[in-house]
């Protein structure tokens, strides 16, 4: 069943880039007592997601924020290190990239897809949502994972 809007967050563990390496953070560890805007995306570096999802909250990044927003949060079904040079490459410093590298949140909350048409396996639905102190409040999912219209930056800025 998908996570609706009032769901608390299912408790996962995530894999974090930190100054000495991968590190492991809970759902807790990242949501509890915050209000986080999480975007999910089928693939580090895949078009849509590089050219056209991350990019818009790159530049409105301090625009959420103002809004009272404590952290924006990317997820993938990607590897800690893969999302670590996708930040570095996308100059997405001050946004936490969240590796879910088996896929345990996407299952969790519903929203994998299947991606093994095009080689990719089970991936990550692409979404947005604001997540206040572990509950969901909105969330946003694409119909088509090419497109980044509902969960893109400037269409969650209109909710928020």
């Amino acid at each position: 069943m998908t996570i609706q809007v009032g769901d608390h967050l299912p408790q996962v563990t995530f894999r974090v880039s930190g100054p000495d390496g991968p590190q492991a953070k809970t759902t807790d560890d990242l949501f509890k007592g915050r209000r986080v805007v999480l975007i999910g995306v089928p693939g580090a570096f895949t078009p849509a997601c590089h050219r056209n999802h991350l990019p818009g909250y790159v530049t409105n990044r301090e625009a959420i924020l103002a809004r009272g927003i404590d952290a924006i949060a990317v997820t993938s079904v990607n590897d800690v290190f893969v999302l670590n040079a996708w930040q570095q490459q996308s100059g997405a410093e001050g946004i936490e990239f969240l590796a879910d590298g088996n896929a345990e949140f996407a299952k969790a909350t519903g929203l994998e897809m299947d991606g093994t048409g095009f080689g990719l396996g089970t991936r990550s639905q692409r979404y947005a949502m604001l997540v206040d102190d572990g509950v969901v409040r909105v969330l946003n999912v694409e119909d088509t994972p090419s497109k980044a219209e509902i969960s893109g930056a400037e269409a969650l800025l209109k909710v928020i």
